[in-house]
This record gives structure tokens, C-alpha cells and sequence, in this order.
């Protein structure tokens, strides 16, 4: 009982000392973006869609909310297309729809072999730069998977001789179960492949699904997501936020498993930790209030996440801001992949910044 008390002291000195958000927090990033406690309330305690969505406002002159050289793609969103169509093709695609950078979701396409060397060149022929790729974090019952747990190297020398500068995962870290004892675990295993990563000059960074943001099985009070920022390393442990993830877990996560009030703003943690954020995910959804997730996934520009606003805060946040952060845009399932890039690059290319005061 005593060594319980200890562990939870302990984890509450790292969450306060690290400006961990908890529980009880939820409305800073709201005032920021202009809006008052009570509009915020109104829609959903913070949830990230207002009644101009970004859309249809902001477009014209102005500072683009898209920083330059920084718009990307996961190309999970395009896998049926690299399938059948190769890299070649999709990359002229990306690069005549104003892409910069691409992420990886496997090496491999279905228009024959490809060589890792032969992939990156590929990628700089089209004025793309292979940003980061998502690797499995762990298969414990295959000894020979592709994936940091059972291969580190070989992930690491791959992500090299792509020069990716960053590697990473969208595993949940649920390797050990779902307590807090649990996540600590998982960070000690994240903290292991930031120091390998960095001893080769990349970054490890975890993406986060909804789940990430529910709260530990043995400590309701708990959010795992704090756990996970307070026990890693904020210099070898880096985070891509999924936006649209992120919003589905404040939909299912802004009370506690016993009924009490716990809303939390995605957006206030990376204006808390931006340099822990150099990745994002862009992508969309309208909000449903009987969806499970709270939101229907959509193209990027058809859904009600404020990617204007989101924008703006991330880049007045700190002085490097427009350099220092990288936006993959992201769906699932789009009915048309490369029309949903099309578009997506469009409309982001398309926002204008709002006065930031």
C-alpha cells in the first residue's frame, strides 16, 4: 500500500513538473483561439469545430496558415494507388499538387521491387522529402517482425538510408496492458528507441489513436496520455498528434469512468510542449454526437476541425514555429486517394491567418 502511495506521489511530481494538463484542464487553448469559456462549453467543452470550421473564412490575402515547405502526406492515405500505380506515379501526383514531404507506411509497392536507395532518390526526384515512416512498435510473438521491439536496428538502418529524420510508430502503447505501471513500461521501451534513434540523428516519435487519452484500468483518475508525457524523455521522445484522433478522444474521454468532469483541449498540449510536436496529422471529420468516435472522418477541408485556428496557435506559439513543425495530411479510407490529396493540399494551401492577438 505504502509503495503505491509512493509510485502515484511520484508520477504527480512529473506530471506538475513536466506542465502536464490532467484532468481539470481544458479551456487555455479555447481563450487563445478567442474563444470565451461559455462559447466553448457550447460546443461540446472544447471540441474542435466551431460554426465556421475554419472553412469559408480566412481564405484570400493574408499570412498563409500553412507554413512553406512544410505540408505532407502519410501514404497510408494512398495505398491502393502505390499498390497499383507504383511510387513513381503517385509522387508525380504528389509533387504536381504542391506536396513537400511524404511519410512512409512500408517500402513497398506493387509495381515491382524497389530498393531502399532507389525509394529516397525516387522521393528527391519529385522535390519530396521522406519526412518520417510508421513501424510497428512491437509483435511479442514473432521474434523476426519489422518492428522496434523485435528488429531496432534493422528499423533504424532502414529509416537511414532513407534519411528520414525521424522514425516512428502509431502502436498504441498497450505492449503491457493499461495501467499506469503498464505505460511506464511502454515509455522505458520509447525512452530505449529515442536514445538508439539519436545516436544516429533522428527523432522516435509515437502517434497517438483516441484510445492514448482514456484513463489507466488501476488509477481511473489517471489519463494515460499523461502518463506516457510525464515517464519518457522530452529529448529522446517526440509526438505526432493525429488531430482528428486526438478531438475523437476528448469526444470519448472528458469524464472520468465514475461520471466526474475531465475536458481536456488537445491543442493546449503542444502550446505546453511544442518542441515535443514535430509532427502532425491533419485530418478531418464532421461531428456526430452519435458516431462512438463523436466525429465521421472526411477530407480534409469537408469536416468541422479548425485547422485555421489550430494552425494560427501552433505557429505563434514560438519563434522557430514555422519551421520547426511538419503537417501530414491523413485518411483512412478516402473514396478517391489522389482526389483527397488534391483537395486537401488545396484547402490547406488556401487559409489565411487570422489576426493573432
Amino acid at each position: 500500500m505504502s509503495r503505491k502511495k509512493t509510485v502515484d506521489e511520484e508520477l504527480s511530481a512529473r506530471l506538475s513538473r513536466r506542465g502536464m494538463l490532467g484532468v481539470g484542464a481544458g479551456l487555455g487553448a479555447a481563450a487563445l483561439l478567442g474563444l470565451g469559456t461559455g462559447q466553448a462549453a457550447a460546443h461540446g467543452g472544447g471540441h474542435g469545430h466551431g460554426h465556421d470550421h475554419g472553412h469559408g473564412h480566412g481564405h484570400g490575402g493574408g499570412v498563409p496558415a500553412l507554413p512553406k515547405g512544410r505540408l505532407g502526406i502519410q501514404l497510408y492515405s494512398l495505398r491502393d494507388k502505390v499498390a497499383s500505380l507504383g511510387f513513381a506515379k503517385v509522387f508525380d501526383e504528389l509533387e504536381r499538387f504542391g506536396y513537400d514531404e511524404v511519410e512512409y507506411a512500408g517500402y513497398t509497392q506493387g509495381t515491382g521491387s524497389l530498393t531502399l536507395p532507389q525509394l529516397a532518390r525516387l522521393a528527391r526526384d519529385h522535390g519530396l522529402k521522406g519526412i518520417g515512416s510508421h513501424v510497428n512498435y512491437y509483435d511479442d510473438n514473432n521474434p523476426d517482425a519489422y518492428s522496434f521491439a523485435q528488429n531496432l536496428e534493422k528499423v533504424l538502418d532502414d529509416a537511414q538510408t532513407l534519411g528520414l529524420p525521424h522514425i516512428g510508430t502509431a502502436s498504441g502503447p498497450f505492449r503491457y496492458g493499461d495501467t499506469v505501471d503498464a505505460w511506464k513500461r511502454a515509455a522505458a521501451d520509447f525512452n530505449k528507441y529515442g536514445a538508439a534513434a539519436r545516436r544516429r540523428g533522428m527523432k522516435f516519435y509515437q502517434h497517438n489513436h483516441g484510445d492514448e487519452f482514456r484513463f489507466a484500468s488501476d488509477q481511473p483518475h489517471v489519463r494515460l496520455y499523461d502518463v506516457l508525457l510525464a515517464e519518457t524523455d522530452p529529448d529522446l521522445v517526440f509526438l505526432e498528434m493525429d488531430i482528428y484522433w486526438a478531438y475523437t478522444g476528448q469526444f470519448r474521454f472528458s469524464k472520468t469512468p465514475d461520471g466526474k468532469p475531465a475536458p481536456f483541449e488537445p491543442l493546449d498540449y503542444v502550446l505546453k510542449q511544442p518542441h515535443r510536436y514535430p509532427l502532425f496529422h491533419v485530418k478531418d471529420g464532421t461531428h456526430d454526437e452519435l458516431a462512438s468516435d463523436g466525429y465521421d472522418m472526411t477530407d480534409v477541408g469537408d469536416g468541422d476541425i479548425d485547422y485555421l485556428s489550430f494552425l494560427t496557435a501552433v505557429n505563434h506559439r514560438t519563434r522557430d514555429a514555422r519551421r520547426a513543425h511538419h503537417w501530414q495530411v491523413e485518411h483512412d479510407n478516402p473514396v478517391d486517394s489522389l482526389l483527397f490529396a488534391q483537395k486537401s493540399s488545396a484547402h490547406l494551401h488556401s487559409l489565411r491567418e487570422k489576426k493573432h492577438r
